[in-house]
């Protein structure tokens, strides 16, 4: 005999059922408040987004830190002292060595473009010789001489620009103040944010939701850090490297390259051709090309077959093309905070991707045989 459920109003309440439609409509509100947010808050939400990647960032350190005794706050407060002071010793070493190569950039711009174009010149007239005058003729030689003067001269003054204006892009207070302050609280307060918004779940889903966090972590932790190991590595080797064969913004394009290897692909091709560009510049023959080459070469060949696999190795699920759209898509959308938050979402939508495409392949939308007979 089935137990009767008694009516509203009569005995015992009728227990609350959530149906698909509320739950749907729950999630879509949640999504959609979330980008109106990001949205309407965008022009200040950068050093608070900047904050907790940093606290994420170091909470696996801080954790370490208080299993061996050390109360929560006080390691929180120790790294985001050494994070600031490595930052200020990075500032005072680095910016004062930067700005004097823009010095001598600006200072050797006309004499690099003249060598450029001269031995571009020079590559045109053998192709000349060899192809014909109908492949290349004078015309077509004339105007990629000029269009490539102006873009040598306009990328000398627009890199002299950027890094000598640089700290201006960002606001001073927040930098010094807001951010590492707000650091300093998030990873203090981490385990009880998680907890708390653990606790937030709703119950039914509540194990699942906790499965796709962990793998979202798994592979966001994975990526970020190793990516930032990477990027320091690489930085030091093309620094050095350019730097050792005598190339003069050798430390410049090496510390661009390996900061610009966030993005798979962009930094080293990136530093190729800047590099190639002002060896031909300072030099005015092949000889300082294939040593770039060669140096480039090899930085592709460490990074592809000793950094990442050691680093990442099968944990990371981001494929370089579904990174590199995210970040650009990001930085349309919301600027440098669209940029912050662009490997997180493409992450948590990775592991929500292969979530329901094993739900797909589980389902009889996949498993159902075709009929036949009709």
């Amino acid at each position: 005999m089935s137990e009767q459920i008694p009516a509203p109003g009569r005995g015992r309440a009728a227990p609350m059922v959530a149906t698909r439609r509320q739950r749907a409509m729950l999630t879509l509100g949640g999504l959609a408040a979330l980008l109106f947010s990001l949205w309407l808050f965008a022009d200040i939400l950068t050093p608070f987004v900047l904050a907790g990647c940093i606290a994420y960032f170091l909470d696996p350190l801080a954790a370490r830190m208080t299993r061996l005794g050390m109360p929560r706050p006080m390691a929180a407060i120790l790294l985001i002292v050494l994070i600031v002071l490595l930052a200020l010793l990075a500032l005072l070493l680095l910016y004062p060595l930067i700005v004097s190569q823009m010095g001598v950039l600006l200072t050797a711009l006309p004499s690099y473009v003249t060598s450029i174009t001269a031995t571009l010149r020079e590559l045109l007239d053998s192709l000349e010789q060899a192809a014909g005058p109908d492949v290349v003729g004078p015309r077509l030689r004339e105007l990629i001489l000029g269009q490539v003067g102006a873009m040598v001269s306009w990328l000398g003054t627009a890199a002299t620009r950027l890094i000598g204006g640089g700290l201006a892009l960002f606001n001073v207070f927040t930098l010094a103040i807001v951010t590492p302050v707000m650091s300093f609280y998030l990873l203090r307060d981490w385990p009880s944010m998680m907890a708390r918004l653990e606790s937030w779940m709703p119950r039914r889903s509540a194990a699942t939701l906790r499965q796709l966090a962990r793998d979202i972590d798994r592979v966001l932790s994975a990526w970020l850090r190793g990516q930032m190991l990477c990027c320091l590595i690489l930085c030091v080797y093309y620094a050095v490297a350019l730097s050792a064969i005598g190339l003069d913004l050798g430390l410049t394009v090496g510390l661009m390259s390996g900061i610009l290897s966030f993005i798979p692909y962009v930094g080293s091709m990136t530093g190729l051709v800047l590099s190639v560009l002002l060896a031909v510049g300072q030099w005015g023959d092949w000889n300082g090309v294939v040593w770039v080459l060669a140096i480039f070469l090899t930085g592709q060949a460490v990074e592809g077959y000793i950094i990442y696999p050691r680093l990442l190795g099968d944990r990371v699920h981001l494929h370089a093309v579904w990174v590199i759209f995210a970040l650009f898509a990001g930085g349309v959308a919301f600027g440098f905070l669209g940029v912050l938050l662009a490997v997180p979402i493409a992450a948590a939508l990775g592991v929500l991707a292969r979530y329901w495409l094993r739900r797909y392949l589980e389902s009889p939308l996949y498993l159902d045989p075709p009929r036949t007979g009709l």
